[in-house]
């Protein structure tokens, strides 16, 4: 599509103050809008996109903004005062138009706009039964590639402990790898009741087949045909004067049956429906996803969307298009307290998504309202609490600033460490907190590239120096940075910030833990020290824990985040040298493995399926990588 017929920038005057001739203008500017689908976006001054909007007929739409200013929400009135340019997109369909307008809030992420913080994929369990010996594996992306998956489940924790559960009741092999590597004796796992030793011969194809089968219908919610299938295999050993064997079904019929006494059961017609639960207030407003599998409750997940601004169902619309997308769980039917404008629209792009259709159900009545109301719920009692917690967090960062005498609120901090061993595999990290909570997009890992000898101070300048020179932006945005290291450590910062020209706007401080005096053995304890610049003495922050606190967490954050890099480099030159040893892997080999799968880490992931398709590599070859690289943590 040409770009003349597909936009058109209407622009105002970028010097408009707040309702005055700027909102005049673009009312203006209005009526050149076409009574056609497209995406609206509304700008500053500064060319910086304020809001972005989606329209079944474009030109409606953005009038509304303007002739029921009156009856608007503030923040709708001050988004609209804000904004000193219009731009507008046509598309052909009003899906296109909704594709656009996500696609648009995930580049621009919009201050007006639901922007989810929060948008990572949430793990799954994954079985694929077409394999000779299936295991389960844990995945965060869902793809159509004939495997069968379960979930999402709410946390790494919750599909860990479901997973526990399961090879409790099911002894599915837990080796990794498609292809099942032979062994003349079994695991440790088999001993322990918790694999049936496939790899060693243990079971048949046949006899693993029906486990796998068990698994599936547990994992459907089908537990009733589950039951008749253990009580029938029980029946059938004990006929055969196989105890041994009949106990084995016993045993599981009995822990199935317990694990079910267990869930809670919310409806009878055993779907998977996510149901979600809003609550708006004019500070802000929380939505929760309730996750229900199968007729259970199985979590829920809360998102704060801050400023976005609009209705409740402008809200919801909003979130279903940027929560849901490719690679995410999308169930049967999606419960909402209220039609939605688009919604038709939205069940066309889910339904093609999934490959199967999905119902968006506006619930008034019914176990479906039982849902909703808990959802509802939930979002208010997780609004109230965050809103506890940030005035909480926002009282401590006030302490901070009064206590060592900060020019600014530190309501966005960073904190510089540095991990190696007598020089070897240098690292720096930066970490930052924003309103006392970690902001872990904006962490970064620095390859030390001064030198191979243990200085940490000049390790720590040249970190600081790059975050200084090549990530401007983030340094601007900083209120206070914070040093792992004591007076030296400050010092050597203090001049490479003064050289850079930013000391005016980014005070720096450093926190050690040193001892404090000599009180004889007993009394001699170690200390929390806050070294400040221009004073000798450090600052203590005893008598304030709440404020040490959020030191220390920063601090041992940086650190953490230091060291598993650190880790991660050792492992790698370790596993490298591991290849060189591998008979058959020499030099050539080894730089097409590296070649093909692109690091170490896709390298160990990798079973012998995938290992042959590597020039070079035979079957025997890529056995004994797969033998000797499982062997290393």
């Amino acid at each position: 599509m040409d770009k003349d017929e597909s936009s058109r920038q209407c622009e105002g005057h970028s010097t408009a103050e707040p309702g005055g001739s700027g909102e005049s203008s673009l009312l203006s500017e209005t009526a050149v809008f076409p009574h056609l689908p497209g995406v609206y976006l509304f700008k500053a001054g500064d060319g910086s996109v304020l809001y972005v909007g989606k329209a079944r007929d474009l030109r409606k739409r953005i009038s509304s903004y303007f002739r029921s200013a009156g009856q608007a929400s503030v923040k709708v009135r001050v988004m609209v005062e804000r904004a000193s340019k219009l731009d507008f997109v046509v598309t052909p369909t009003e899906k296109e138009a909704l594709l656009l307008e996500a696609s648009l809030i995930k580049k621009h992420r919009p201050r007006y706009n639901v922007v989810l913080r929060d948008d990572k994929n949430y793990p799954a369990l994954r079985i694929d039964p077409r394999e000779p010996f299936p295991r389960l594996d844990v995945v965060r992306r869902f793809s159509k590639d004939g495997a069968l998956y379960f979930g999402p489940y709410p946390s790494a924790h919750a599909v860990r402990e479901t997973l526990k559960l399961l090879n409790q009741l099911f002894p599915l092999r837990q080796c990794k790898g498609k292809k099942l590597i032979p062994r003349e004796r079994p695991c440790l796992n088999h001993s322990l009741g918790l694999c049936t030793g496939a790899c060693a011969g243990r079971i048949s194809r046949e006899e693993y087949r029906r486990i796998v089968d068990q698994v599936i219908l547990f994992l459907q919610g089908k537990t009733d045909i589950l039951q008749r299938e253990l009580r029938r295999q029980m029946e059938e050993a004990a006929a055969d004067l196989e105890f041994e064997r009949a106990a084995f079904y016993r045993d599981r019929l009995l822990n199935v049956a317990e694990t079910l006494e267990k869930q809670h059961i919310v409806s009878d017609r055993f779907l998977d429906q996510d149901v979600l639960g809003i609550h708006q207030e004019p500070e802000g407003s929380e939505i929760v996803v309730l996750f229900v599998r199968q007729g259970a409750i199985t979590g829920q997940r809360d998102f704060d969307l801050k400023e976005a601004q609009g209705e409740q169902d402008e809200l919801l619309t909003a979130f279903i298009q940027q929560y849901y997308g490719e690679g995410r769980y999308i169930p049967d039917e999606i419960l909402v307290p209220m039609p939605l404008e688009n919604e038709k629209v939205l069940e066309e792009w889910l339904t093609e998504l999934r490959g199967k259709r999905v119902r968006i159900w506006p619930v008034k009545r019914g176990d479906r309202r039982h849902l909703l109301d808990i959802a509802r719920n939930n979002a208010r009692e997780r609004y109230v609490s965050r809103r506890k917690w940030k005035q909480r967090d926002t009282s401590i960062i006030e302490g901070l600033q009064r206590a060592l005498k900060l020019p600014k609120l530190p309501v966005r901090m960073a904190c510089v460490d540095i991990s190696n061993i007598q020089g070897k595999h240098a690292v720096g990290s930066l970490v930052v907190f924003e309103d006392g909570r970690p902001d872990k997009n904006a962490y970064r890992h620095y390859r030390i590239e001064s030198g191979n000898e243990p200085d940490d101070p000049a390790m720590m300048a040249e970190v600081v120096r790059r975050m200084l020179e090549g990530d401007a932006g983030l340094a601007a945005g900083l209120d206070l940075l914070v040093l792992d290291g004591g007076k030296g450590q400050l010092n050597r910062i203090l001049r490479v910030v003064s050289e850079s020209g930013v000391a005016e706007f980014l005070p720096v401080i450093s926190i050690a833990k040193e001892r404090e005096g000599d009180r004889g053995d007993k009394g001699r304890g170690m200390y929390e020290k806050i070294y400040l610049p221009g004073r000798k003495n450090p600052v203590f922050l005893h008598s304030r824990p709440d404020l040490l606190h959020l030191l220390q967490r920063l601090r041992d954050e940086a650190h953490r985040f230091a060291v598993s890099m650190y880790k991660n480099l050792h492992r790698n030159e370790l596993l490298s040298s591991v290849l060189d040893s591998i008979p058959g892997v020499g030099p050539r080999r080894r730089q097409a493995l590296l070649q093909h799968f692109g690091s170490i880490q896709a390298l160990r992931r990798a079973n012998v399926t995938q290992l042959k398709e590597v020039p070079g590599i035979s079957e025997g070859i890529a056995q004994a990588i797969v033998k000797i690289l499982a062997q290393i943590a």
